[in-house]
């Protein structure tokens, strides 16, 4: 698969009829007032950002949003995958109703994956419903969680248990916004990147390992087709299944074990693209045990997801019987039915399949998969 050449600003469209949206990639958009022009009419706007985000990129897009709102405010929430809860997400309300906010205002999520899970459950929330609009700042959420329209936040329970199908107006990926990235963060969207060989497009996944230098060192034109092919690939199963009742489930390959991972840890140990990093190596190997792909394929993965920066052996999490603990906080999963793991497997290398594996089973994998 050849990588374009020129750094020209792209659109990906999610088809979703009436909520159809643009996803805006290229240099220099955040800043730019012609950004966000065809967005609907409203006097205020609000940007949720986080103490990280906010000191780097707040003014930029207040600037450009001054242009079209006669208000622009701000509120900058505390960062970290820790804070995704109610009373984090209570400050976006207080926001609102502080400043007499209407069903017109239009929300703007500045931030990470964290960021935009929370304004986007809060647009969906506040008034029944008001339009918002996804900054992606990091990697993982331009080419993941700011795409499709899913807002949550976690209960110590279970990680996303509680949220909504809500789609903004409008996503804009500024591929500028990568330079500041910590090299961690960097790597957890990587993760997210790699998800989408296995799944549906293995000529990607054999781009993905002959550019993965490239993409580390932060090459501009790299970087710009990953976050591409990853929005091209997500908004075509999107567009076929906005509700996960189906063929989006695919998506979730290596989260039900790096969810398990992320909350049995306790919230921001774990980033979550080095959950889904080791559950998508842990969920090869139980693909291979099921006799879906050949050791080989496994082998590859995980020597990719290692090249990434990323884990390939999961934590324990209970020090009696770590594989029941595991099992225990996948159960939660949302795509587990009457208490029966779900696990999204590779059926063959670029095909993706959803089933239950038994629990002797995914025990091995565990027991195999954990330092």
């Amino acid at each position: 698969m050849q990588a374009p050449t020129l750094l020209e600003p792209v659109q990906v469209h999610i088809n979703l009829a009436e909520r159809s949206y643009p996803i805006c990639i290229g240099a220099g958009l955040l800043g730019a007032a012609s950004t966000y022009q065809h967005l609907p009419p409203a006097s205020t706007a609000l940007i949720v950002s986080n103490t990280t985000v906010a000191p780097l990129y707040a003014a930029q897009l207040q600037a450009a949003l001054q242009a079209r709102y006669s208000k622009v405010l701000l509120i900058t929430l505390p960062d970290g995958e820790a804070h995704k809860d109610w009373p984090t997400l209570q400050l976006i309300f207080d926001a609102l109703l502080g400043n007499g906010c209407d069903r017109k205002t239009v929300l703007f999520a500045l931030g990470g994956g964290v960021v935009g899970d929370m304004t986007g459950f809060a647009a969906a929330s506040y008034m029944r419903g008001v339009p918002f609009v996804q900054v992606p700042t990091t990697l993982l959420a331009q080419v993941d969680s700011s795409v499709g329209g899913k807002t949550a936040i976690n209960h110590p329970l279970g990680k996303n248990m509680i949220g909504a199908f809500y789609q903004p107006q409008l996503v804009v990926c500024d591929l500028d916004a990568l330079k500041t990235l910590p090299p961690r963060e960097l790597s957890a969207g990587l993760a997210e990147i790699i998800k989408y060989g296995p799944i549906a497009d293995m000529p990607f996944l054999d781009w993905i390992e002959s550019s993965l230098d490239a993409l580390v060192a932060r090459d501009p034109v790299a970087l710009a087709h990953a976050v591409q092919r990853s929005c091209e690939i997500k908004a075509w199963v999107v567009g076929q299944d906005e509700r996960e009742t189906g063929v989006r489930a695919i998506l979730n390959f290596g989260h039900t074990f790096g969810h398990a991972i992320e909350s049995g840890l306790g919230y921001g140990q774990w980033l979550h693209g080095e959950g889904v990093g080791c559950g998508m190596v842990m969920a090869a190997h139980l693909s291979q045990r099921l006799g879906l792909v050949e050791k080989s394929f496994v082998e590859r993965l995980a020597q990719l997801v290692a090249r990434a920066g990323l884990p390939v052996k999961g934590p324990i999490l209970a020090v009696q019987d770590n594989a029941g603990r595991y099992l225990e906080l996948m159960r939660i999963d949302k795509k587990s039915e009457a208490g029966e793991i779900r696990f999204v497997l590779i059926d063959g290398p670029g095909r993706a399949v959803v089933r239950a594996a038994p629990d002797a089973l995914v025990r091995e994998v565990i027991d195999a998969c954990c330092a």
